[in-house]
């Protein structure tokens, strides 16, 4: 069934791997500077748990309707999946990670092997299966409308956590100075969290949508990436700010939350330790609203506007002491949008190189924001996830700090 599936491209899956800114009291505006990236940080690894595939991509004049047919007007093949997307970007700007994940010993599977090593992601702790097969997804790119529609087959047999072994996972886990879950392969990745809290190894968890078993693994988060949607979906609240508030009550472990808005940049709220009982009181929506007011929409490129440390606080929610900030993004012209698979996988791998780094968040979002432009800049103006994933020689860097 999955090789009739895949018939309409008999020899795209072997060459897979050929793909391969004074400011009032409570703010500050931070934008990017011409410096150079800093050094690499001295702990490098990283650890994945997640999902990966291979994407078969085409774009079409517009969507169809039932019954037509249409030709593509590209098409392209490449390696998928939001662990497998992230940690590429994390390895091209220099760190090293490790990927834990599941593959059948399929064409798809020695594909996406092979393309995750060619880009320097570890993947020494994949299960391979005999049987079965490999995840993949058929991506419909409307030129149109510029959006997407996603077709996935999970990969089966599905990972299960015995299928790692004890010796494994603390062998994956050994020098790691971060562990990110793309919310896939829950069962797995709650064994890992546990193990990695245990050894007080940071988490970041992709809260992309609420999936089975995902509360289990936010407990033990210490950061946090959100859709759109996500936070008031979890939590119930009346608007996004008082749901990101929300999200640092019920989460007592979490050191900040980030909610990315596509064009309209990002929010990030960050949990203080250091805030005085003496602190001014201040309605979160309040903030929120000088915050953007303070944006320079004269600028095409990533900058962000923070408020100083204070109590936040939200009508029928709580206080948090803590700071707000608001990230932009990069002004790509309608006309040369394509494709924006993979721009939020390239944000979350620049985040975790950032925290690796030891950026202040005034340089994190920007960069972050940057390096998922730049994806955006081959990505969304061409098809593909991991197109234009920037390496860390990449000369564009260099302004984004």
């Amino acid at each position: 069934m999955v090789s009739s599936l895949l018939s309409p491209f008999p020899n795209v899956i072997s060459q897979l791997k050929l793909v391969s800114r004074s400011s009032p009291p409570f703010f500050t505006r931070a934008q990017m500077s011409t410096e150079s990236l800093p050094p690499l940080p001295e702990h490098r690894i990283v650890l994945g748990c997640g999902s990966v595939g291979v994407d078969f991509l085409a774009s079409v004049s517009s969507y169809p309707k039932p019954d037509d047919k249409i030709r593509s007007t590209s098409l392209k093949v490449q390696g998928g999946g939001n662990a497998g997307n992230a940690l590429t970007c994390v390895a091209r700007l220099g760190l090293n990670p490790r990927l834990i994940s599941k593959v059948a010993n399929d064409a798809q599977g020695k594909s996406i092997l092979e393309e995750l090593e060619s880009d320097g992601v570890d993947t020494s702790f994949f299960i391979v299966s005999e049987e079965g097969n490999s995840p993949f997804t058929y991506i419909i790119v409307d030129n149109e409308t510029k959006t997407r529609t996603c077709i996935h087959t999970p990969g089966y047999p599905p990972l299960i956590p015995d299928e790692l072994s004890q010796s494994q996972l603390l062998s994956a886990l050994d020098g790691a100075n971060m562990v990110y879950f793309d919310g896939r392969l829950y069962e797995t990745a709650l064994i890992i969290a546990k193990e990695a809290a245990c050894k007080n190894i940071p988490i970041l968890v992709d809260a992309e949508r609420e999936r089975e078993g995902l509360d289990d693994l936010l407990n033990f988060a210490s950061y946090a990436i959100c859709s759109a949607r996500f936070p008031q979906a979890w939590t119930k609240a009346p608007s996004l700010p008082s749901a990101l508030l929300s999200m640092l009550l019920r989460l007592p472990n979490l050191k900040f939350v980030i909610v990315t808005l596509g064009e309209d940049g990002c929010i990030m709220l960050e949990r203080s330790v250091n805030g005085g009982s003496d602190a001014e009181e201040i309605d979160i929506h309040g903030l929120l609203e000088s915050l953007n007011q303070r944006k320079d929409e004269s600028k095409t490129i990533p900058t962000c506007i923070s408020s100083v440390v204070t109590k936040l606080s939200a009508n029928g929610i709580g206080t948090v002491f803590g700071r707000l900030f608001i990230g932009t993004a990069e002004k790509i012209p309608p006309s040369e949008l394509v494709d924006t698979t993979g721009a939020g996988d390239a944000f979350i791998g620049a985040v975790v190189y950032a925290l690796c780094a030891g950026m202040p968040p005034e340089k994190m979002l920007p960069f972050a924001a940057q390096v998922a432009s730049m994806q955006a800049a081959s990505g969304c103006r061409a098809l593909g996830a991991r197109t234009g994933l920037p390496h860390r020689t990449d000369p564009r860097l260099a302004t984004s700090l």
